[in-house]
């Protein structure tokens, strides 16, 4: 059978495709960092405006959760898929041509807008194509896609921004998403029956639903007290990190190791490279063994203990700083492991609406945390200014993560009241 009759080699051909369009959503996402004495003094700003601007990606993001949800659930994958690459390239235009920080702001917030949709699309079509028993290696596998995305983010943004200027760069990449989005549409189908293929043994298809039937699902979701722990769970985990990769690492390392914001990124690059080995283990060894949450737990502690290390101690040397950085990154796939635990708590056909509900939760934490680790860094603002960016005091650097550090307690505080609750979960 060839490629596109196959469904088991069809499957994959159309993940690859909806990773690299989720690929290039997590390169906009955290540009900020590579970028951010660029945007500071493109857009004459302070350290909590471009917490801010850095953050317009995430309000968005995270209020288009529950719609996504029900999109994905109501239109299918494909469709929803599609709409959204075109919308966020289209806002990452935008935003190469902006001239202002509203432009720029509003762009960003497009960017966040059609983005929303592709995580949530993509795990919906992994449970129309993949057994229950593949859905947390696969789950996994997506989120290591975000880490692949963090990873351009770094070095490479940094070099092709330094080779061609950040505008065009951000323009060519919003012109090649432009280009998936037609791929998406082209080959993309909800599950193997709409492809005409046969369907997949053990595969529980979710139908197309009725809206009423959707928000059924919704409210069932909403009712349980496990949607809401694990909502927290990852508004904490998932926030703090998508902080430290795409906004304050970079310049946390500039400022307190003295080297560039090339050889700053690369800090942010090993924590990307964490995130695209770590889910995929924990998604593997969760299929593998049957557990969920003793995982979350033991990823939990390791995860506190990183950021405890940047809160308490001056100076870290440059080696463990990179240590930290790169566990963060893997163990936050630990906490990961909490979208299938959600997912299997429900049908297939109400996958989208569950897994939207706690990514959502996830992504208003990274609109949080930018601007209060930016507000806590503006107060111990030195008064300098280096090439328009703005100089901090170490002891800020360590108040922000503090700030960071008590946001993981909750989460791993989260992750115990589960193990205790589910505990096979």
């Amino acid at each position: 059978m060839s490629l596109r009759t196959d469904p088991l080699r069809r499957r994959w051909l159309v993940w690859t495709v909806l990773a690299i369009v989720f690929l290039l959503v997590n390169l906009y996402r955290l540009s900020s960092a590579v970028l951010a004495d660029r945007l500071m003094a493109g857009f004459n700003t302070t350290g909590a405006g471009l917490g801010t601007l850095h953050a317009s990606f995430f309000y968005i993001y995270a209020l288009m959760q529950l719609p996504t949800g029900i999109l994905a659930d109501r239109a299918g994958p494909r469709k929803t898929a599609t709409a959204g690459a075109i919308v966020f390239n289209v806002g990452a235009i935008g935003f190469a041509l902006a001239q202002t920080y509203h432009v720029a702001f509003l762009s960003r917030a497009l960017i966040g807008l059609g983005g929303a949709v592709i995580f949530i699309s993509t795990l919906r079509f992994c449970a129309n194509w993949f057994r229950a028993d593949e859905f947390a290696t696969m789950n996994g596998l997506t989120i290591a896609i975000a880490g692949l995305g963090g990873i351009m983010a770094t070095t490479p943004l940094a070099l092709a921004a330094n080779a061609f200027g950040w505008r065009s760069t951000m323009f060519g990449l919003g012109v090649v998403g432009l280009l998936f989005a037609g791929v998406v549409w082209l080959l993309a189908r909800d599950s193997p029956e709409s492809a005409g293929l046969e369907p997949i043994e053990d595969v529980e298809t979710g139908t197309t639903l009725t809206l009423e039937e959707v928000l059924r699902n919704l409210r069932a979701v909403l009712a349980e007290r496990e949607t809401w722990v694990i909502s927290l769970m990852l508004f904490c985990s998932t926030g703090v990190l998508i902080t430290l990769l795409g906004l304050w690492g970079v310049p946390y390392v500039v400022q307190t190791q003295g080297v560039s914001v090339t050889t700053a990124s690369y800090y942010t690059l090993l924590g990307s490279f964490g995130l695209l080995v770590g889910p995929p283990t924990f998604g593997w060894v969760a299929d593998r063994f049957e557990t969920r949450t003793g995982l979350i737990v033991g990823g939990g502690i390791v995860y506190v203990a990183g950021f405890g290390v940047l809160t308490l101690v001056p100076s870290p040397h440059h080696v463990l700083i990179a240590l930290i950085y790169f566990s963060s990154g893997a163990t936050l796939g630990a906490f990961t492991l909490s979208y299938a635990v959600i997912k299997d708590r429900h049908a297939t056909a109400a996958s989208g609406v569950s897994t939207a509900t706690v990514n959502g939760a996830a992504f208003l934490g990274a609109a949080a945390f930018p601007t209060a680790m930016g507000y806590a860094l503006d107060t111990y603002w030195t008064g300098e200014t280096v090439a328009g960016s703005r100089v901090y005091t170490e002891f800020g650097y360590q108040v922000a993560f503090g700030i960071a550090t008590a946001a993981i307690v909750v989460a791993l505080c989260c992750g115990l009241w589960l193990h205790w609750k589910l505990p096979d979960g």
